[in-house]
């Protein structure tokens, strides 16, 4: 399909299916070669009169189709490469439908597909198409019994949505589940599996006291890997019970572990379907982030149960809907899980851990998302291609405006909010809008006058605000006036003469003294270390009384709002927030600011003075001996700012040179403070209780890998005979990952091959480790494209595995700017990007967003990087996925 030919799709367009469908009856006959499909279900028009019926079918076969027990002939229907259209002569009848999939054949992973030797289903958010013909959207909601029959051999275990009604062994040798789903769902929450596994199980008790079964399946031999996926699924039902007292409300849920998956998991109803990446871990062959990104996503997926599952999107526009809230809820959830059992101080720097590494990604991809061609609001207005827009904005920026709201209404009434959502929308598929009214007439209540009423502007707006900051300090009166400003430049294909209206920003401000002392502030009738002010207006002045002295700003706390803020300060002030600052989050903005600072006059081709220098050094020298500061904490605040963030900053952007500052900065530290980090190496190095993924360890275990980078980069005698030690002494992946990292990235030729060869040779039968080992190699300073061709011959490569096409293609283009931005980079990703769109265009697409952003380079980058996507955009065949890409990145 043709860029320009592509159908624009609107959310003004929006129609509801003309028929109700309650009940679906599904009977599959499974192979992996060829699978029957049996569809059966009454159909009863919404408003009495007749209409046409279009199913939605891809890639799909029908072989039969009958209304109310008459078979229909090929003139009776209408079949093209979209589905089937039908001409039903009552406003209510009975349909069944018989088709043929193919699962073996199925690249793309939507629809029905073969893992190994198993069967999975990916349906959203339009995969159900791909199985049988239906209408294939969130709004048509129905309960659904499916009948699954298979080699009882190949396929032990049926399993798909809700309840197990029966199985039995039928005569023919093969098994027959019958599965029930008690609650109305859209297909794409549908699922079955079919296949043999090690299955994990625990019986528990909910907190209505009714039992439940929790399962985890998982390929034959990793089953000892799945304890930790249990427990992460236990504490979010318990979480859930807890924090927003919502209920499981199966009598059984299940977990799938798939090696072959386009995404991180499936919410689908009672039947999660994982990658096993967010599965599997154990100590040896699993670092501490990967343990807390299985428990972030397997509390992801639970907590998708009420929201999205219970209640969905009424149509695609609403996606940040389910997601945006979900996000928002597994980020508490990790959150709360971080400082479990820890006191005040500590529950409190556990969290902002969380919080700081939350902001890190949003700004890493959703600002620059915002900032290019694909930018969005969080309810998108059109959309070409829906798989398209899984992205930052729906997920990270649509948590944050969730975020927003909770600061605005406080924990209690937020809850009130969620609790009128789920009493009014409890088995509908439903819009922003409603999500907001329930949360408003709450807010109306607890705040008289006042509505969330501006507040949908952040559902309505692409990009990043600006916010600008002015203090005018009067030691006469005692007062300071700040004033702030706001801006919402055009993002993407916004109309650039249409000034957008200000938004409702919920601005947390503290201040501190010259000593870094905090200062209590008192504005009218409020005082507190912290204030939040309702900025409503494009510009706004606040008097705070009681000021004697010119106060130092800690801005934006805690981040509660997704916006730029423009106030410049000298290095001094920045150095006194990061050393006082009570805010963790403002402390660690701080440290980030300063360095930041110096790297991109560095990049920019301006030597930065001594004296800032210095100013650096003596601001991580104070941080690296701060007492008080949790390991976890000073990991976060003693790590420089990541390229990507920083590549963000320069304009026009450049790469190559932010990579050489930021290295350069990095040695400097390393050097100048080699005997603090050589000292901090050796504290952490003392013998530690046995493994545990929890925050004190894992923030050890972090900062421990951190001083190493340090001494190694640095180019310390010491650091490579330490990282060697490290590596052949670990009793952990983290360790052993870590002191590899640094080898591979800071050490001599020798010894990155070394380690290298080791690590395979104890790893090679391990896919999710050997990830690890292609990702590394992809991102190491001396990999060059001819590297990444190498190992793209590698008998362990499969550019069909998504998992192993991430780890090393994407990386690489991603994480790899020193080597990317070549042209021989930019060729070499072109290729990619065609490659895969002819195996699995939703995996394609998301490689060509890599440079959607490609005019915002320097010059000797941009015309090799227009040159790559005009030749994308000409290679024939090329799918609507990457097709709307590259057309609107070459449009803008």
């Amino acid at each position: 399909m043709r860029t320009d030919t592509l159908p624009t799709i609107s959310r003004h367009d929006y129609q509801p299916y003309p028929y109700q469908i309650e009940k679906v009856r599904l009977e599959f006959d499974l192979a992996a070669e060829q699978t029957l499909v049996r569809l059966a279900f009454r159909a009863r028009s919404q408003d009495g009169q007749i209409h046409p019926m279009v199913l939605d079918g891809e890639d799909i076969e029908l072989l039969e189709v009958s209304i109310n027990g008459v078979t229909l002939t090929a003139q009776d229907y209408q079949l093209n490469e979209q589905g089937l259209t039908l001409s039903p002569q009552q406003p209510e009848f009975d349909l069944v439908l018989v088709s043929r999939c193919r699962p073996q054949d199925n690249t793309m992973l939507m629809g029905l597909y073969v893992s190994g030797q198993n069967l999975f289903t990916q349906c959203e958010a339009q995969g159900f198409r791909r199985i049988t013909f239906f209408p294939d959207r969130p709004d048509v909601m129905a309960r659904y019994e499916v009948v699954l029959r298979a080699d009882a051999t190949l396929y032990p275990y049926l399993l798909s949505n809700g309840n197990l009604l029966s199985s039995t062994l039928l005569e023919d040798g093969r098994t027959q589940a019958v599965w029930e789903d008690p609650f109305p769902k859209p297909a794409y929450l549908f699922a079955l599996v079919a296949g043999d596994f090690d299955v994990r199980e625990r019986e528990i008790v909910k907190a209505n006291g009714h039992p439940a079964l929790l399962q985890v399946y998982c390929d034959r031999g990793d089953g000892d890997k799945t304890e930790w996926a249990m427990e992460c699924l236990e504490h979010s039902v318990r979480w859930d019970e807890q924090r927003f007292g919502l209920e499981l409300d199966l009598d059984r849920f299940m977990i799938v572990a798939a090696r072959d998956f386009n995404m991180g998991a499936m919410e689908n109803k009672g039947l999660n379907i994982f990658n096993a990446a967010y599965v599997l871990a154990d100590a040896q062959s699993t670092t501490d982030a990967s343990f807390h990104a299985v428990e972030a996503v397997i509390g992801h997926e639970y907590f998708h149960n009420w929201t999205g599952n219970r209640v969905t999107c009424r149509d695609w526009f609403q996606l940040s809907l389910k997601e945006g809230l979900t996000v928002f809820r597994d980020q508490e959830f990790s959150a709360d899980m971080l400082a479990k059992g820890l006191d005040g101080a500590q529950a409190a720097s556990a969290r902002a851990v969380k919080r700081i590494d939350d902001v890190s990604v949003l700004r890493a991809a959703q600002f620059p998302e915002d900032a290019g061609p694909m930018a969005h609001p969080i309810r998108p207005e059109s959309y070409q291609e829906i798989s398209n827009f899984y992205t930052a904005t729906i997920y990270e920026k649509g948590a944050e405006v969730i975020r927003m709201q909770h600061t605005l209404l406080g924990e209690d009434n937020f809850q009130a909010g969620i609790r009128e959502y789920f009493k009014r929308h409890d088995g509908q598929a439903v819009t922003c809008d409603d999500f907001v009214d329930s949360m408003d007439s709450v807010y109306r209540q607890a705040k008289p006058g006042h509505s969330l009423e501006q507040f949908r502007r952040w559902y309505q707006q692409a990009g990043t605000p600006r916010v600008q900051v002015s203090l005018q300090h009067d030691p006469a009166t005692q007062t300071a006036t700040l004033t702030l400003r706001q801006s919402n430049a055009p993002a993407g294909i916004e109309n650039k003469s249409t000034p957008k209206p200000p938004l409702h920003i919920p601005f947390a401000l503290g201040m501190l003294d010259q000593q870094g002392q905090p200062l209590t502030l008192h504005l009218d009738e409020h005082q507190g270390d912290t204030l939040v002010l309702d900025f409503t207006e494009v510009e706004q002045s606040w008097t705070f009384s009681q000021i004697p002295d010119a106060p130092v700003l800690s801005l934006l706390r805690n981040f509660s709002a997704p916006v730029r803020v423009d106030y410049y300060r000298p290095d001094s002030e920045l150095a006194l927030l990061a050393r006082h600052d009570t805010d963790p989050f403002a402390r660690w903005e701080a440290a980030q600011l300063l360095a930041s600072r110096l790297i991109l006059s560095a990049a920019s081709g301006r030597a930065p003075s001594a004296a800032q220098l210095a100013t650096v050094v003596q601001t991580w020298h104070a941080l690296v001996q701060d007492p008080v500061l949790s390991p976890a904490y000073k990991a976060r605040i003693l790590s420089l700012p990541s390229e990507r963030e920083l590549l963000e900053q320069t304009q026009p952007m450049t790469p190559r040179a932010v990579v050489q500052a930021r290295r350069q900065l990095q040695r400097e530290l390393g050097l100048a403070l080699t005997p603090y980090w050589q000292e901090l190496y050796q504290y952490l190095s003392l013998e530690q209780a046995p493994y545990s993924p929890d925050a004190l360890q894992a923030g050890q275990r972090s900062l421990r890998n951190l001083a190493l980078n340090y001494l190694l980069v640095a180019g310390v005698n010491t650091g490579t005979q330490l990282a060697r030690n490290q590596y052949d002494q670990a009793s952990n992946m983290t360790d052993r990952m870590g002191a590899l990292s640094a080898l591979v990235n800071y050490g001599d030729a020798q010894d990155r091959q070394d380690g290298l060869d080791d690590f395979f040779q104890r790893w090679q039968d391990n896919p999710l480790v050997l990830d690890r080992w292609f990702s590394l190699q992809a991102t190491a300073p001396g990999t060059q494209v001819a590297q990444v061709r190498a190992l793209m011959l590698h008998p362990a490569f499969s550019l069909r595995n998504p998992n192993r096409a991430r780890s090393l293609i994407f990386q690489f283009c991603i994480n790899n700017m020193q080597a990317v931005h070549t042209p021989e980079g930019y060729d070499f990703w072109a290729e990619q990007v065609i490659a895969l769109d002819k195996l699995n265009p939703e995996i394609s697409a998301r490689l060509a967003r890599v440079f959607d952003n490609w005019a915002r380079f320097e010059p000797e980058a941009r015309d090799p990087l227009k040159a790559a996507l005009e030749r994308i955009q000409a290679e024939p065949g090329l799918s609507g996925n990457v097709a709307e890409i590259v057309h609107k990145a070459l449009t803008l």
